[in-house]
């Protein structure tokens, strides 16, 4: 078995509870990365929405993740990340997660992780270009857990 991302809050292309999303508590769901490529030095994990009308629109960013770190807990703030551990800024324009708020219709939500081959130097809260334009060339391997959430009309 190769390098995998799961959650214990929902399968690889199931439904994404409401308490992770804008509808709900807006936290990160808990996330555990198994079976790390060797000479991994560090980790990036992008989480985004491809079916965002007129680009993928970016949720959360995070590099610099220590390759001794299997997981994230649920509801991670930026104290609790790891030590080393660099946030990025979402289209939000927040360097935070921000959860699932699709504005019609059923969504997916990838989670991309990233094992790479160095540390990235300090982006300065980077957006998602210059993040993966840094990541270029350093990538070992990739894996995503994707998850899917429609909000509910009243």
């Amino acid at each position: 078995m190769g390098f995998t991302l799961v959650s214990e809050a929902f399968k690889d292309n199931g439904l994404i509870p409401m308490r992770y999303t804008c509808d709900g508590w807006d936290m990160s769901p808990p996330l555990l990365w198994l079976h790390l490529p060797e000479g991994t030095k560090s980790l990036a994990l992008i989480m985004d929405d491809p079916d965002a009308p007129h680009k993928p629109w970016t949720h959360w960013l995070l590099y610099n993740i220590p390759p001794d770190i299997h997981s994230l807990k649920e509801g991670i703030t930026k104290r609790e990340l790891p030590g080393g551990c660099q946030q990025g800024k979402n289209d939000w324009g927040r360097s935070t997660y921000g959860g699932p708020c699709p504005p019609e219709g059923k969504h997916r939500y990838c989670h991309h992780l990233y094992a790479l081959d160095t540390v990235l130097p300090d982006l300065k809260t980077p957006g998602k270009a210059a993040l993966e334009s840094a990541m270029q060339g350093h990538v070992i391997a990739q894996t995503t857990l994707t998850g899917l959430y429609q909000r509910a009309r009243v």
